[in-house]
């Protein structure tokens, strides 16, 4: 079976990310959502509300022919350059998409509770709340099935909420309606075992050797100093080390990775 040649990869913009203010939580969630579906994450980027980088880097990842996430910066206040950057790196004008402007004014009216001020479409609050419908030219509309507001996609884009809440759910909408095709075709698996008390040093020329003997295998190595919090085999300086390519090579190249560094003379021990 061939490997998945398209990659994936995420952009989260937001200043509020990089000062420290909010933890992102896009990335766990997004390498969950792609996992259950024998999916794999390539890449991900932090960006500020710099409206020239974001547009840099939309760029690239347009040329890049990726799948992309991207989350945050789609709103409607002056700190929101999502939209307007998409469209500026696309060469394309803004204008808002009418399956969006009926979904924001459906949230509109739902929100106005009875109140006739309120639900006016044409109020000043109203007509700030329909730019967050603003798309580039060419925009498909993603389904927020928590508050309407919808995000969009363009060239295998997909422009979503700053909101977790929000934007896990249309993670999974997106991968489960453009991408089913793409679910488990990946034979590219992970194994791994302990090494206990070593240094990355020692075991480098042997990744290496496996790595040569096998191309299509990447050896990685994860060294702790110990947890004692974790008890076990965890509390002790260790390192994890293991292999990750296609099905058929990860057993073998394993084994003989394993076979290796008991010939260094190093304990092994099998995860719990």
């Amino acid at each position: 079976m061939k490997l998945t040649v398209q990659k994936i990869g995420l952009i989260v913009v937001g200043d509020e990310i990089l000062s420290g203010r909010r933890v992102d939580k896009h990335l766990p969630k997004l390498v969950e959502l792609l996992g259950i579906r024998g999916m794999q994450l390539s890449w991900a980027e932090y960006i500020g509300d710099d409206p020239q980088r974001i547009v840099d880097t939309l760029k690239r990842s347009f040329a890049s022919k990726d799948i992309v996430f991207s989350t945050g910066g789609i709103g409607a206040t002056p700190d929101d350059h999502t939209r307007a950057c998409t469209a500026k790196a696309l060469g394309l004008e803004l204008a808002l998409h009418p399956e969006a402007k009926d979904l924001i004014s459906q949230r509109i009216i739902e929100t106005a509770e009875g109140d006739p001020i309120k639900a006016d479409l044409t109020s000043p609050g109203s007509l700030q709340r329909f730019r967050m419908g603003e798309f580039p030219i060419g925009s498909q509309t993603i389904p927020n099935t928590y508050n309407l507001i919808p995000g969009y996609s363009i060239q295998e884009h997909y422009f979503l909420p700053g909101f977790p809440v929000m934007a896990e759910r249309m993670m999974a909408w997106v991968l489960d309606t453009y991408y089913p095709h793409m679910f488990h075709q990946n034979d590219y698996i992970e194994k791994s075992f302990l090494v206990g008390g070593s240094v990355e040093a020692t075991i480098t020329p042997l990744m290496e050797e496996i790595e040569r003997l096998y191309p299509k295998i990447k050896v990685f190595s994860l060294p702790s100093l110990g947890d004692p919090s974790r008890g076990g085999l965890y509390a002790q300086r260790h390192i994890e080390l293991g292999v990750k390519g296609p099905v058929e090579l990860v057993d073998v190249s394993l084994k003989e990775l394993r076979a290796g560094v008991t010939a260094l003379q190093l304990p092994t021990y099998d995860l719990p």
